[in-house]
């Protein structure tokens, strides 16, 4: 097993989570916070807008069984990249669709991936591609959400 982590923000991390769950080859996710300034934040805090975090998820897989760029692809497909701070109704900064990449490699498998959206969809795509930050794992109510509430 050759184990690598990804962290994706697109809106609400409940069913960006539930997505990414659903993927062979995933070992594991975790939803939190992310791009932001402040320490340790609650999703009180996160929910103002004010600390700068995106809800996020942090995705470990197996990179034997589903590659960097087939999780990308899921995360096109779950949210709109052109929709800036806001997903559906849930509006802010902390529902920005961004891409968080922990090194070169992803770094430019994103922006490849990045460039053919906007060339299929026609419109410019507002994610953002930044360096990993602080990841901060969510109340453990929010984790795995879905599944504990259907």
């Amino acid at each position: 097993m050759k184990l690598e982590k990804a962290v994706f923000a697109a809106g609400c991390f409940w069913g960006v989570e539930a997505e990414f769950r659903k993927i062979k080859g995933v070992v594991k996710t975790t939803v939190g916070y992310t791009g932001g300034v402040a320490k340790n934040p609650s999703y009180e805090d996160v929910c103002t807008g004010k600390t700068g975090h995106a809800e996020s998820v942090l995705v470990e897989f197996d990179s034997d069984v589903v590659s960097y760029d087939e999780l990308l692809d899921v995360f096109w497909a779950v949210h709109n990249p052109c929709s800036l701070n806001m997903q559906g109704l849930d509006i802010g900064t902390q529902y920005r669709s961004a891409i968080f990449y922990f090194n070169e490699a992803q770094h430019r498998k994103a922006l490849v991936s990045k460039e053919k959206q906007e060339i299929k969809l026609k419109k410019k795509v507002v994610t953002e591609i930044v360096p990993t930050a602080t990841f901060y794992r969510a109340e453990e109510y929010h984790q795995d959400y879905f599944a504990k509430h259907n």
